[in-house]
């Protein structure tokens, strides 16, 4: 497996379920399971010509294509790799919001360099779709089913996973979660597909459940897909894996964060926090999980 699955009874005990698996996706080597399918997109459009790539991104997904262009730049220079396609370096132009969290303009800028832009901009997304008018290729995910490609591993890492019932992931664009259902349904692997979303975008969540609470904005700051591409396909899937959509507020966030901390000694990121946060919902509600409940640990 890529990326670990460590069993934590206590803090099942402390949610009231008997067994809670985390998949620690935040251990990948591009820091978050965005590291998944990222590098997957690049390397396929490298291999159909492109050298040029754009991406707007509030911080996981840029990561890894930051730490992907370069590590194919590298090898071009020792003449490794992707580099017996083409002798010229790839260049990345990372559109990033005027709000972003500094912690993580900090690792971006930390990969910057002569082929790789971080450029902060008021409308970043409008910004990336023109730098693509222009001739670079995008990496925007909720609209391009390459991406969908590269979570499929994960997909076959989680259903090796003995007695698993349920999977809970926080969820922007759905891209990942439709990958993993598509994974589910199509191999006939009875698994429950929950997403979670945030108290300031829900869109997919509304598609399954009425928020009723204040649309605030959240710590939890890598939602941010309002257009939700595929909402009208992930749904329906959602549905049949027998799964649901549930919306976290701040106060439940906050206090998942100390619920693992108390309970397991690790210290997950706000967006990691939405997949306890929908497992507490599900069992205050009585869903039925048969079997082992995974949240994924995404990264920041």
């Amino acid at each position: 497996m890529i990326t670990p699955i460590e069993n934590y009874p206590a803090l099942a005990k402390a949610i009231g379920i008997k067994d809670l698996i985390f998949k620690r996706e935040d251990m990948h080597p591009y820091g978050s399971h965005k590291g998944r399918s990222i590098p997957i997109m690049i390397d396929y459009y490298i291999k159909t010509g492109s050298k040029n790539f754009v991406i707007s991104s509030s911080g996981n997904a840029a990561l890894a294509a930051a730490l992907h262009i370069h590590k194919i730049n590298s090898d071009i220079s020792n003449n490794t790799g992707l580099a017996t396609i083409d002798s010229t370096k790839n260049t990345l132009d990372i559109f990033v919001g005027n709000h972003i969290q500094h912690y993580k303009l900090e690792k971006l800028k930390a990969i910057e360099d002569e082929n790789i832009r971080v450029l902060i901009k008021e409308r970043p997304l409008q910004a990336a779709t023109l730098r693509g008018q222009e001739g670079a290729t995008s990496l925007r995910q909720s609209t391009d089913d390459e991406a969908l490609v590269g979570y499929d591993a994960l997909a076959r890492e989680l259903a090796q996973i003995e007695g698993i019932g349920a999977i809970f992931i926080g969820t922007s664009s759905g891209t990942t979660a439709q990958a993993l259902a598509t994974f589910f349904l199509k191999n006939n692997v009875p698994i429950q597909l929950h997403i979670v979303q945030t108290s300031s975008c829900h869109p997919i969540a509304d598609g399954l459940e009425t928020y009723d609470g204040e649309n605030v904005d959240s710590i939890a700051d890598a939602i941010v897909d309002r257009t939700a591409m595929r909402k009208e396909k992930l749904v329906p899937m959602i549905k049949k894996t027998g799964g649901n959509a549930w919306v976290a507020n701040n106060d439940e966030i906050e206090s998942a964060i100390d619920m693992v901390k108390k309970n397991t000694g690790l210290d997950i990121s706000t967006n990691s926090a939405l997949s306890i946060v929908g497992l507490m919902q599900s069992i205050y509600r009585g869903w039925e999980i048969d079997g082992t409940a995974v949240c994924i640990i995404c990264g920041d």
